[in-house]
């Protein structure tokens, strides 16, 4: 689990990123979890923004999410998902 400290550093960190998936009219599922798993272990922060057509709740596609990836749920913000996971291979950020 991770910290106030570390939420906020993480935040910071993902400020200027752009989202790389969207969640759309599908909803989340296995093939977009398995994409978003890998995206995690090369780049360990990303965004995922969330469509007007997705009929799904926010929280809930972000619980999914960083359920499915295995992933820490850093920030839900309007239709926004930030998602952390540390790499295995690739380590970048370092958590305070």
């Amino acid at each position: 689990m991770l910290t106030g400290k570390q939420k906020r550093f993480l935040r910071s960190k993902a400020h200027h990123l752009n989202p790389i998936f969207q969640v759309g009219k599908g909803g989340v599922n296995d093939n977009l979890i398995k994409q978003i798993g890998e995206a995690l272990e090369v780049r360990e922060l990303i965004k995922v923004s969330i469509l007007q057509n997705c009929e799904e709740d926010r929280n809930d596609v972000g619980l999914a999410l960083s359920k499915g990836a295995r992933a820490e749920l850093v920030q839900i913000i309007g239709n926004t998902i930030v998602l952390y996971k540390e790499s295995k291979e690739n380590k970048q950020l370092k958590l305070p």
